[in-house]
């Protein structure tokens, strides 16, 4: 038995892999545009308020919204919390680890991702915080790259 039940997972067509991309891209530029924003003094509530009014200002749904009883757009984990931290009064600090979960609905398609990042850049970053994001992504890029259609993995 495979996935969910399934022996396989279903091929998308060209315009689904479209529409997913386009989620996706809505997904990335908002991250890109928190992680700019992302600084001492800022808070985990106003980068939450930044990416909900870029997602429905470019036509999105934030997907997390639409989990019932939650109402941000990201969930927003800072130092030793564990992911899925929730968005309040929280003033980021130069030196804090922040990581950031962001999804948004385009159509029936959603895109989702989370980017992790040194509050005031690298060089305020702990050795500890900094080994953690380096070996996250060593382990993301061997995981892909180890990705083979049909393969275990």
């Amino acid at each position: 038995m495979g996935l969910f039940g399934r022996e396989r997972c279903e091929g998308k067509t060209p315009e689904q892999l479209a529409m997913m991309r386009t989620a996706g891209l809505l997904v990335g530029r908002t991250l890109e545009l928190v992680l700019a924003a992302a600084r001492p003094g800022a808070t985990t509530l106003e980068l939450d308020t930044l990416a909900e009014t870029h997602i429905r200002d470019h036509g999105g749904v934030p997907n997390f919204q639409l989990v019932p009883g939650y109402r941000h757009t990201l969930c927003t984990s800072v130092n030793e919390e564990i992911v899925h931290g929730i968005p309040g009064g929280r003033v980021l600090e130069e030196g804090d680890l922040l990581s950031v979960d962001c999804g948004a609905q385009v159509g029936e398609w959603n895109g989702d991702a989370a980017v992790t990042l040194v509050i005031g850049g690298r060089e305020a970053g702990q050795a500890a915080d900094l080994d953690l994001m380096d070996d996250t992504e060593t382990s993301l890029w061997a995981g892909i790259a180890a990705l083979r259609v049909g393969g275990d993995l």
